[in-house]
């Protein structure tokens, strides 16, 4: 009952988000997606906070006055006071053409945010024994209902690891370079339980799922980073034109697109084989426009690079209902569900872990980083 309450808390918290921002970012740029446009007639519109400023020609992702303002506001409304810091980026930096750190203060320091106000917030998961209520919950999941998955412990060689690194250390010590990016400790302290997952560790552990699918008996798949869909909300398909040079995503049969929520973290997945757009949630929310939104680029994409249409009818748009995947019973375990579900649908598995999971899927994903490959 605790936990459900605390689910219900942070679900209002994000709709006081969408209602009290709900138009932080400007709307795409006007496209001639006709089926789409038919289909919706309101705008697609964010609810991404990312900003991003050019510096000398290159695209930063940095923060802006109205991050600390949407922050500033939505915790004062909920706390008296406190003598939480709210960090700006200290540098910007970029490696071989990509943006690499210092996000936004908001998920750099998510971690932060997480830990020390969450609890004040009282979204925090209640540290207890499991519940009967909570076995009631997780039995109301189809996947669940199907044999129970068992997972290998993680050894105490890979224990030791992982408690090395959320021990103490320079905040800005490489603890694993590849894929053109770079995660450091303070990035790996984001796994730890209760707190926020980054830009960085979700952009890994994504380039770790991609490695895998190479090998003979996995699905094709390509996974854009979390600062693809900002970029094409506000940008629109010129912005991101050139993020598939080299790529036909036509040949993919997987396509995953991490979608930042604010507060929140989703999952769009196309699957190319299946003509689907389906949105992932670990809250229960719809994100039909995102989805449409999605759709749109693939039609500008499949334009441009094959001079083909796209027949929208032939085409399954779908935000997936609470009762059809897991759903999170506090507020800090999104990034893991949906980094989760991108690893159990790229294996084309079903969906069968449960919220009791996501203290071992983050160890594990602390050694799998470290390590450079998914176990």
């Amino acid at each position: 009952d605790v936990q459900r309450g605390e689910k219900e808390k942070y679900k209002q918290l994000l709709e006081l988000v969408k209602e009290k921002y709900p138009r932080s970012r400007p709307n795409p740029q006007p496209t001639s997606f006709r089926n789409v446009q038919a289909y919706s007639k309101e705008p697609v519109m964010t609810v991404s906070h990312l900003e991003e400023q050019k510096c000398g020609g290159d695209v930063y992702p940095c923060m802006t006055l109205r991050t600390i303002r949407i922050y500033s506001s939505l915790l004062s409304l909920f706390l008296s006071p406190s003598p939480h810091r709210y960090y700006t980026p200290a540098e910007k930096s970029h490696e071989q053409g990509r943006p690499v750190k210092q996000a936004i203060a908001g998920r750099r320091y998510g971690a932060e945010i997480s830990e020390e106000v969450l609890f004040q917030l009282h979204l925090a998961p209640v540290r207890s024994r499991k519940s009967s209520a909570l076995d009631v919950e997780e039995k109301k999941f189809p996947s669940s209902e199907k044999t129970v998955e068992h997972f290998s412990p993680l050894t105490e060689a890979m224990e030791r690891e992982v408690i090395a690194a959320f021990g103490k250390g320079e905040p800005d010590e490489i603890m694993s370079s590849a894929f053109k990016l770079k995660v450091t400790r303070e990035d790996i302290q984001t796994l730890r339980n209760l707190r926020w997952l980054n830009d960085e560790v979700i952009n890994f552990y994504m380039s770790l799922l991609v490695e895998r699918n190479k090998k003979e008996g996995y699905p094709a798949v390509h996974a854009f980073s979390t600062f693809f869909y900002p970029k094409l909300i506000s940008g629109g398909y010129k912005a991101v034109r050139r993020w598939t040079r080299g790529v036909d995503l036509f040949k993919q049969d997987l396509i995953l697109v991490p979608i930042h929520l604010r507060v929140h973290w989703a999952l769009v997945v196309i699957d190319v084989r299946k003509t689907t757009v389906k949105y992932f949630d670990s809250m229960g929310q719809k994100g039909d426009k995102i989805c449409e939104a999605l759709f749109q680029y693939l039609q500008e994409e499949s334009r441009e690079k094959r001079n083909l249409e796209l027949t929208f009818s032939e085409w399954t748009l779908h935000s997936m209902e609470s009762h059809e995947i897991p759903q999170q019973l506090n507020g800090s375990d999104c990034g893991v569900f949906m980094c989760k579900y991108a690893d159990y649908i790229s294996r084309d598995k079903p969906i069968t872990f449960t919220q009791n999971h996501m203290p071992y899927f983050r160890k594990k994903m602390v050694w799998e980083i470290i390590h450079q490959q998914l176990l």
